[in-house]
């Protein structure tokens, strides 16, 4: 049986709307609302869903790089959000993330030497030559060379600076990556081989992934499992097969359709999503996907779906299964 590296329970994330010339409160943007998930060890789960459907913050949450407003997460079973800011400074050598933008998470004033060794400090490796060392092993590790430490961010290309923000991920030997669209800032040609990059990481250092995206495309090839979120719920939760063959949700079934397919009378066929997300700030009654859903009853308007299982281990939160 596999061991829980990561178990989320009921996390919630929202931030306050404030207005008027006091700046009080006068509203609040729920970004991730009650999510609940596990990642095993050496397992990769997908997080997918639209822009503004909360992946990216339930990303940073789990690394408290912002604060949950409820919920657990614990790793190794320790709840992270009770730690202290000194304690969970400590506990991100275990956990360490991989930005979107290669362009903007890299400090364009250092060189690549000063960048990688920057963790190793935080964590306290004091020896010199040791980090010289590992900066040097970790940049032959993910494709590039040595002689790249002393150069700066910009003589680089996206692809190659991707590659050094996963180094800096690597440089503390973490457990766990949370990849926040790692490769969605990317030319197509570059996609595959960082991609490959993070599957041949994984095998090496025995690594456990949360990989967020918004395309399902890139995700079926990496990931184990897959969560789709829709407006900072989870809707759907199963793995990666089971979900591209047999989607339960619509809203799954609505964005496998959307990828596209090089034949256009296969695509005209298909059932696309329609309509906007509606606002955080304001989601809709009942199931917050009943606005764009063809088949939405009366319930869907009234009652929120629970996320349940379906079928074995396909986990969905749709009235049109409850029996």
């Amino acid at each position: 049986m596999s061991e829980v590296l990561l178990k989320v329970d009921k996390l919630k994330k929202y931030f306050p709307i404030t207005g008027g010339v006091l700046g009080r409160k006068v509203g609040e943007v729920k970004a991730v609302d009650d999510v609940s998930f596990f990642v095993n060890k050496g397992e990769t789960l997908g997080l997918v869903g639209e822009s503004g459907c909360g992946k990216s913050t339930t990303g940073r949450v789990l690394m408290r790089l912002l604060e949950p407003t409820e919920g657990t997460v614990e790793f190794e079973g320790q709840d992270l959000t009770k730690l202290k800011a000194e304690d969970m400074r400590r506990m991100r050598k275990e956990i360490q993330m991989v930005f979107q933008d290669p362009f903007a998470s890299l400090n364009p004033r250092h060189t690549v030497e000063k960048i990688l060794e920057e963790p190793l400090i935080v964590h306290g490796v004091k020896d010199k030559e040791e980090r010289k060392r590992r900066v040097r092993e970790m940049l032959e590790v993910v494709g590039l060379n040595s002689y790249h430490a002393k150069r700066y961010p910009h003589q680089f290309s996206g692809g190659q600076r991707q590659r050094i923000g996963i180094a800096r991920a690597l440089m503390t030997k973490p457990k766990l990556i949370i990849a926040d669209e790692p490769v969605s800032a990317l030319d197509v040609s570059i996609q595959s081989q960082v991609l490959n990059l993070l599957e041949d990481l994984q095998k090496e250092f025995q690594l456990t992934y949360i990989f967020i995206a918004h395309d399902l495309g890139v995700v079926k090839h990496i990931s184990d499992r897959v969560g789709v979120m829709y407006l900072g719920r989870l809707v759907e939760i199963t793995e990666a097969d089971k979900l591209y063959e047999k989607p339960l949700h619509p809203y799954t079934k609505a964005l496998l359709a959307s990828i596209p397919i090089p034949d256009p009378d296969v695509q005209q066929e298909k059932e696309l999503l329609k309509g906007d997300l509606p606002s955080p700030a304001n989601p809709p009654l009942g199931c917050a996907f009943h606005t764009r859903c063809s088949a939405c009853m009366e319930v869907c308007k009234t009652t929120r779906p629970e996320l349940v299982e379906i079928e074995p281990s396909h986990f969905a939160a749709c009235h049109l299964y409850n029996k």
